[in-house]
């Protein structure tokens, strides 16, 4: 057995670890001890695990930012006060709730990202669900999970899955939108439609009104205020078409200092809050891939895709986006998304193509618990608030939802080229 069947062994092995944490040990730790192993034993040398690491930075500085401004909302009570709304605006219609948090998952997806949505809108929606006094929750924790997937490709900012599919060569935001914007509209809609009417039996019983007054307070102003900043100096890169990470990075981190500076609080403590582990985690997968990509099987990705491309640029376009959709569900999407990356990256292929892996990298992830890190990271949250989902049952829904879904996202994508 040659080095490549060992590079595969470990890779598989980390990825698997990831995907399923045995012993509850963290997804990052596995990611890592995978990098490590491959150093260890000289599968991949220092340099080019390097190189594979300087490939993520853009990833890592947009993470940055992002998790301290969904860290400064959180902490402030941003969500929770959307949340609180939400049920006043539902009025004790259930349907109505399950709208409005259908709407409020749109938004931090789209300019928060799908993570954000995961780790802070989900206790969010727990504690509202609970005040409310809900007898079923878990329609209105399925949003938080389906969503984050869902309406990950309306801005290339929606998901850091984007950033490595495109890498340096990422469209401006109106050739982004131009692209996307019919497809995720079908992606969002297609979803909710769905979602509702699997979840429309659960969502006969009234809820309870919360007429009490809920004020923001400064804090969470200001992080109101370094969203809607964050999101204006995105949207002023894409347009500009600079790189996103460092812009996100600044944006987040400042709006977490000004908030602890007014309100005397102790950064120690919001520091401790945030998932640093996302960031190694995020560093070892890209290393794996670094030393998949040594053993020329990325190259040979990079001729039959660009072989069938030649041959059928709609047919490529449908099978690519399909196989990575599914793929994505059985190695997760993050590490699917950096081997797709490293293909393209290799090529040069008709934009169809490189929209439909990326529709597929992002949406597929709706089949499985498995399918993405916001998933894994949805679930992790769901069961801290009490409450549980197999994945069975996951991917009886997610059957359902995502695969109508996807078909008319790639339908609506093809006939608009």
């Amino acid at each position: 057995m040659n080095a490549d069947f060992f590079i595969y062994l470990i890779t598989v092995m980390a990825t698997a670890g990831v995907i399923i944490r045995p012993y509850k040990i963290q997804e990052a730790v596995w990611a890592v001890g995978g990098a490590l192993a491959l150093l260890v034993f000289g599968m991949i040398s220092f340099q080019d695990a390097w190189i594979g690491i300087n490939k993520g930075m853009d990833v890592y500085l947009f993470l940055i930012g992002m998790m301290a401004l969904a860290e400064s909302a959180r902490r402030e009570g941003l969500f929770d006060w959307l949340a609180s709304h939400s049920i006043r605006l539902a009025a004790g219609s259930s349907i109505r709730l399950f709208v409005l948090i259908y709407l409020i998952g749109i938004f931090v997806t789209v300019f928060m990202s799908n993570d954000a949505t995961a780790v802070v809108l989900t206790p969010a929606v727990a504690a509202a669900v609970k005040r409310a006094k809900v007898k079923n929750p878990l329609p209105y924790l399925l949003i938080c999970a389906f969503i984050a997937n869902a309406a990950s490709f309306v801005l290339p900012i929606s998901n850091p899955a984007n950033l490595v599919i495109y890498g340096p060569d990422i469209p401006s935001l109106t050739a982004w939108l131009s692209t996307y914007f019919l497809p995720s509209l079908c992606s969002v809609g297609i979803t909710f439609l769905m979602l509702f009417v699997t979840q429309k039996k659960f969502l006969n019983v009234p809820v309870v009104a919360d007429n009490a007054e809920h004020i923001l307070n400064t804090g969470g102003k200001m992080a109101l205020a370094g969203i809607i900043f964050t999101t204006l100096v995105l949207l002023l890169a894409s347009f500009q078409h600079w790189d996103l990470g460092l812009p996100t990075a600044i944006a987040g981190v400042s709006t977490a200092i000004f908030i602890s500076i007014a309100g005397r609080k102790n950064p120690i403590t919001f520091i401790r809050h945030i998932s640093w582990s996302v960031i190694p985690l995020v560093a070892g997968l890209f290393i794996l891939v670094e030393a998949v990509q040594q053993t020329g099987i990325i190259s040979i990705l990079s001729q039959k895709l660009s072989e069938a491309a030649n041959a059928s640029n709609e047919t490529t376009t449908w099978s690519a986006s399909l196989i990575i959709a599914f793929g994505s569900n059985l190695i997760n999407n993050l590490p699917a998304g950096l081997i797709a990356g490293t293909t393209l990256s290799d090529i040069h292929l008709p934009e169809t193509v490189r929209s439909g892996i990326l529709i597929g990298v992002d949406l597929g992830p709706n089949l499985s618990i498995t399918g993405s890190l916001a998933t894994i990271l949805w679930l992790k949250e769901l069961r801290r608030n009490g409450y549980y989902m197999s994945a069975w049952d996951f991917l009886k829904l997610g059957t359902v939802i995502m695969i109508p879904a996807l078909l008319l996202a790639l339908f609506v994508l093809t006939v608009n080229y």
